[in-house]
C-alpha cells in the first residue's frame, strides 16, 4: 500500500492525472456546449409552435363556416412538414460540430496523453527493476548468511563433510 502512494506521487503519474483531466475536462465542455446548443433550438422550436398554434386556434376559430376551418387546419400540414425537417436539420448539424469538436480535441490531447503514458510505464518498469535488484541482493545475502556458518565449520572439520556432531 505504501508503495501505492509513493508512485501515485510519482511526477509522471501526476503528469497523467492532470492530462487525463484536462482532457475529460475539454470533452465535458464540448458536450455541455452542444447540449446548450440544443436547448436553444429546443426553446426556439417551442416557441415558435406555440406562437404558430395560437395564430392557427384564432383562425380556425373565426372562421365563417366548417369549410374554412377545415381548410385553414390542413393548410398548416405542409409547413409543419417543412419545420420538422428544418429542425431535424439543425439537430444533425449541432451533433456533426459536436463529433468535429470531440475528434479535435481528442486529436490534441491524445499525443500529450500517449507521452505521459509511456512515461508512466517506463517509470513503473525502472522501479520494478530496481526492486527486483533489491530482492535479489537480499536473497544473495540471505544465501550468503546461511551458508557461511556451515562452510565456517566444514574448514574446521574436514573429516566430518563440513558437519559438526554436536555432543
Amino acid at each position: 500500500m505504501n508503495s501505492f502512494f509513493q508512485s501515485s506521487s510519482s511526477p509522471a503519474v501526476k503528469a497523467q492525472l492532470e492530462m487525463q483531466f484536462a482532457f475529460y475536462a475539454d470533452l465535458s465542455k464540448k458536450m455541455f456546449d452542444s447540449m446548450q446548443k440544443l436547448n436553444e433550438l429546443n426553446i426556439q422550436v417551442g416557441q415558435t409552435l406555440m406562437e404558430e398554434t395560437l395564430s392557427t386556434t384564432r383562425q380556425v376559430l373565426q372562421a365563417d363556416d366548417r369549410t374554412e376551418a377545415v381548410s385553414i387546419a390542413a393548410g398548416q400540414a405542409q409547413p409543419a412538414a417543412e419545420k420538422v425537417r428544418a429542425y431535424s436539420q439543425h439537430v444533425q448539424t449541432i451533433l456533426a460540430e459536436a463529433q468535429v469538436d470531440i475528434a479535435k480535441s481528442a486529436e490534441t490531447h491524445i499525443p500529450n496523453a500517449k507521452r505521459t503514458a509511456e512515461a508512466v510505464v517506463q517509470e513503473v518498469a525502472q522501479k520494478a527493476s530496481e526492486q527486483t535488484a533489491k530482492v535479489t541482493q537480499r536473497q544473495k545475502e540471505s544465501l550468503e548468511k546461511l551458508t557461511t556458518p556451515i562452510r565456517g565449520a566444514g574448514e574446521r572439520n574436514p573429516s566430518s563433510g563440513g558437519v559438526t556432531r554436536s555432543q
